[in-house]
């Protein structure tokens, strides 16, 4: 009889979520038509010298606090190209000013911006909603009325700038343009994504601001959308579905992502050893109501079914990110995973949470190892992975995967509408991935920094320093 029962109700849940899944169908769609990933200049390529350099010129480290970086920059994920800031390989990240911080935007805004109207041929003027997203710096006037400048935009443009929303804000302007898509029809719209890296390069030596350094690179991208019943056959991909969670209500997961200043007056962004645990414990309940929305039918009973089973585990504590996924097939209807590469250990948790396999977690392990960090953006280099790869085909779904400060967790489904080629922003470099060897420079330079008998010599430094810049 409880039997019974479980089946009805799973029934009843499963016919609603079928009647909803209708009724959305037949509103707006949010398709995208093309986009524009920022590559630096050569020279701002950050290999194992100019790291070192870097380094080294922060007088507050000693022994301790090289050892740490020499242990998480190994253990990063993260490769000899990815692009620093300039500020900060000219060594004026102590005395950034306002003006550094325009240019930094400005290289990668308008960069990306000029690609993508090339790209796409729409006009500047064209543009009906544009939504720029950049966590750290909030300027006036603000730089969505920097680009209505740079472009002279129309006057009825509607704009919108948020600040404040971490690695996840990507996902949020693109919910933020499905809403205004519903009440607005024919619309071209940008989504730009961004971070200021160079103003706000944490100077002090405290292990968890410390992190952010070693994570966060260059990088941007510029998006085009569109709603126009049209231009269907011409966009790259089409959202399916859009969850958002927070937990901002949770002061440890409020906290784990927070910027501030250290006990020594440094500003920076820390990041707490809880970030990982709240990862998990989000990321499951944006999954509880992401699963039903996304998965074929013959999986949502088995959902049910585990979702029941965990209630029971998690009573014994389990909050990891590698059990999330027991029981679940999610390639039996996804094909290709969008795990934001915010960091190895992140991407490593998530990818075995959904029991995904290496070729699943190449794309976000990669991107993670040639570009780094680059906050919301990093999305968009993934996929170009996958495009490059040419592995994106009509029809195939892609679940695009994010964490943010606050703490959020917010996950998407898009479609794929035609076969996607374009070589992109990978187009020098796809041949060479995936190495065969993944080879940590600085563990081949710096092992040395960890042997036991450095820590028992006396030595100051100016002396270590030296014997660093040696090796």
């Amino acid at each position: 009889m409880e039997l019974l029962t479980i089946l009805s109700i799973s029934l009843y849940c499963l016919a609603l979520l079928l009647l909803k899944r209708a009724i959305t169908r037949r509103g707006q769609q949010c398709y995208m038509l093309h986009y524009a990933c920022f590559k630096p200049p050569e020279g701002r390529r950050l290999d194992t010298k100019k790291g070192a350099d870097i380094v080294l010129r922060n007088k507050n480290l000693g022994l301790d606090e090289y050892r740490y970086l020499l242990k998480t920059i190994v253990s990063s994920g993260i490769g000899e190209n990815t692009y620093c800031p300039k500020i900060v390989l000219e060594g004026r990240e102590n005395t950034a000013t306002l003006s550094d911080a325009h240019t930094e935007m400005d290289e990668i805004m308008f960069g990306t911006l000029d690609e993508l109207f090339q790209k796409s041929g729409v006009l500047p003027q064209e543009i009906d909603i544009l939504v720029v997203n950049i966590s750290l710096l909030s300027t006036v006037p603000s730089l969505t009325s920097r680009i209505v400048n740079r472009y002279k935009m129309r006057e009825d443009v509607r704009v919108y700038n948020i600040t404040g929303m971490g690695c996840s804000a990507s996902i949020i302007g693109v919910n933020l343009l499905e809403q205004l898509f519903q009440i607005h029809k024919n619309m071209y719209a940008i989504l730009l994504s961004t971070e200021c890296m160079g103003s706000y390069w944490y100077c002090g030596k405290e292990r968890p601001f410390m992190l952010s350094n070693v994570l966060f690179r260059a990088g941007g991208c510029s998006m085009l959308f569109t709603n126009k019943p049209s231009l269907k056959h011409q966009a790259l991909i089409k959202l399916r579905c859009l969850v958002r969670t927070h937990h901002g209500a949770s002061d440890e997961a409020y906290e784990c992502c927070y910027q501030m200043e250290d006990d020594e007056g440094y500003p920076g962004f820390r990041l707490t050893k809880y970030l990982t645990k709240a990862a998990a414990i989000i990321f499951e309940e944006n999954l509880k109501v992401f699963v039903p929305k996304v998965l074929p039918i013959r999986e949502l009973i088995r959902y049910f079914i585990v979702s029941q089973v965990k209630i029971l585990w998690n009573k014994f504590g389990n909050s990891k990110l590698e059990g999330l996924g027991t029981g679940l097939n999610f390639k039996s209807g996804i094909q290709h995973f969008c795990i934001h590469p915010g960091g190895k250990a992140v991407v490593d948790g998530a990818g075995k949470g959904l029991q995904l396999s290496d070729y699943d977690m190449e794309p976000s392990r990669m991107t993670l190892h040639r570009w780094g960090n680059t906050s919301a953006a990093g999305f968009w280099y993934v996929l170009g992975y996958m495009e490059a790869k040419k592995r994106l085909k009509k029809g195939d779904k892609i679940m695009m995967i994010s964490f943010g400060a606050g703490f959020k967790c917010n996950n998407c489904l898009w479609e794929v509408m035609r076969d996607m080629e374009d070589r992109n922003v990978w187009d020098d470099c796809i041949d060479d991935y995936p190495p065969r060897m993944v080879v940590n420079p600085f563990r081949e330079q710096f092992e040395w920094i960890q042997d036991e008998i450095v820590g028992f010599i006396r030595i100051n430094h100016d002396d270590l320093r030296a014997c660093i810049i040696k090796s």
